[in-house]
């Protein structure tokens, strides 16, 4: 079986004051819940009737894993073109989703992925890759060494909130399956 040889190529961190950010979710005309998808919502809206608190901490802490996944792109492209602008960004497509076992996720929509393969795409490559999830990526179905010719892009992420604050640390690598 193939595994992944990766490399650090971008590290973001950001923090969200809860309660500003639940001001912003309920002001008249606010487009913010928009910046999530269905599927963060309803996870939010699960997850507050576990924890027995409000949405807004846990929509709080997906922000803030969407920004951070936003920083560590832009660190992984150094001095490359950036392929969107605070303004055009997709952010409903940038998933912050929990895994079975409640572990946070970053989940890329088509286009998204599609626009982080081809910004950290060396020169000279034109393969197409999927871009993983965090944590060991799936490479089973991966090529042998000498076929592989575009990087694997894996996020990393780490959500948290305490009081008032809501932080996420996210963690690009880029790899390349391999055969041991």
């Amino acid at each position: 079986m193939p595994v992944l040889e990766s490399r650090l190529v971008g590290l973001g961190h950001d923090v969200v004051d809860v309660a500003a950010f639940e001001r912003q979710l309920t002001e008249p005309g606010s487009r913010v819940l928009g910046l999530f998808s269905e599927r963060e919502r309803r996870q939010a809206a699960a997850r507050a009737r576990v924890k027995h608190d409000g949405e807004a901490v846990h929509l709080a802490a997906k922000w803030a894993g969407k920004e951070a996944v936003l920083k560590a792109w832009c660190e992984a492209l150094d001095d490359r073109p950036y392929p969107y602008t605070v303004d055009d960004f997709p952010w409903a497509q940038v998933e912050i989703l929990d895994d079975s076992r409640s572990r946070p996720r970053v989940v890329l929509g088509e286009e998204c992925a599609s626009a982080v393969r081809g910004s950290l795409r060396p020169s000279g490559r034109h393969e197409v890759a999927d871009v993983c999830g965090t944590g060991p990526c799936d490479v089973s179905d991966a090529p042998d060494r000498d076929e592989v010719s575009e990087p694997l892009p894996c996020w990393h992420i780490s959500l948290s909130h305490d009081g008032p604050v809501a932080s996420a640390v996210v963690v690009l690598t880029v790899g390349s399956a391999v055969r041991p």
